[in-house]
């Protein structure tokens, strides 16, 4: 079954939260006691974690996969030039209002990786253990020149083309050169929904970003693992978020940024998904 196709399987939900934000989400498992919560890309969404829901169905666990603010039916932030701390506290606003209760696995991948560290900074005591799959470290510690530039790239970059344009250029990019055409076309369909003005604040945040930071403050087990083909978030740029955090990098092999889609094998042991 192809990636597209097995997403049926987890039609999007919705939930109101305290303040009247929505959040749009899809969820898989066996049990009603949430045990891991995915977070998504910047170009991404809840889709993208369909073979670690997939992984769920039947199972002990119940897996939760977000669509950021922003993405999907989720109700952006209000920041225009929000942090991780805004994120953050859409995540724990979120998991209230469906009632966790017990610490969580957490999960980011890529940009979600800044969300995931932040959250698991002001709520150490609801997170079991952050795992950090091709992360983006951020520029936050970055010369202001070099800030600017990469926002203003990527903003133009969407500017340029839209969301359809972005995603034809740049969803095989997020995979290795030798992955299956239906990942591509599966990245392709992701990246083609997202919504400009939620996909600009997430740059502003990336810009903003200081991931290493936020590792340092932390107490909870972490781990870090991309792929080795990744060109997005190479592997010396991943090493050192691993180093930051203190822990080994855990190389999931000879593919790209995409990995949870791409390596769900490796990535679900990882999680233990099993």
């Amino acid at each position: 079954m192809t990636p597209l196709e097995a997403l049926a399987l987890h039609p999007l939900r919705s939930v109101a939260l305290a303040d009247g934000a929505r959040v749009s989400f899809r969820d898989a498992g066996a049990v009603t006691e949430v045990t891991h919560v995915l977070l998504h890309g910047i170009g991404s969404a809840s889709g993208s974690w369909v073979r670690q829901l997939d992984a769920a169905r039947g199972q002990a666990l119940r897996v939760l996969a977000w669509d950021a603010p922003g993405y999907g039916s989720s109700d952006p932030v209000a920041s225009d030039w929000p942090d991780a701390g805004d994120y953050a506290g859409r995540l724990w606003a979120w998991l209230d209002a469906l009632d966790v209760q017990t610490p969580v696995t957490l999960v980011g991948h890529s940009l979600g990786a800044l969300m995931a560290a932040r959250a698991a900074m002001v709520a150490p005591q609801r997170v079991l253990r952050l795992v950090l799959l091709s992360p983006a470290a951020g520029y936050g510690d970055a010369e202001a020149a070099v800030r600017e530039k990469k926002l203003q790239d990527r903003l133009a970059t969407l500017e340029r083309l839209g969301p359809q344009g972005m995603a034809q250029a740049r969803a095989a990019a997020m995979l290795s050169p030798h992955a299956a055409p239906e990942l591509v076309k599966a990245v392709h369909e992701s990246m083609s929904q997202v919504i400009p003005a939620g996909y600009t604040q997430a740059a502003r945040l990336l810009a903003r970003g200081r991931l290493a930071a936020d590792l340092a403050q932390l107490r909870c087990p972490v781990a870090v693992a991309s792929g080795s083909a990744d060109a997005i978030t190479t592997p010396a740029s991943c090493q050192a978020v691993a180093q930051a955090a203190g822990v080994a990098w855990n190389d999931l092999g000879p593919v790209g940024h995409a990995c949870p889609l791409e390596a769900p094998g490796q990535v679900n042991a990882l999680l233990g998904l099993h």
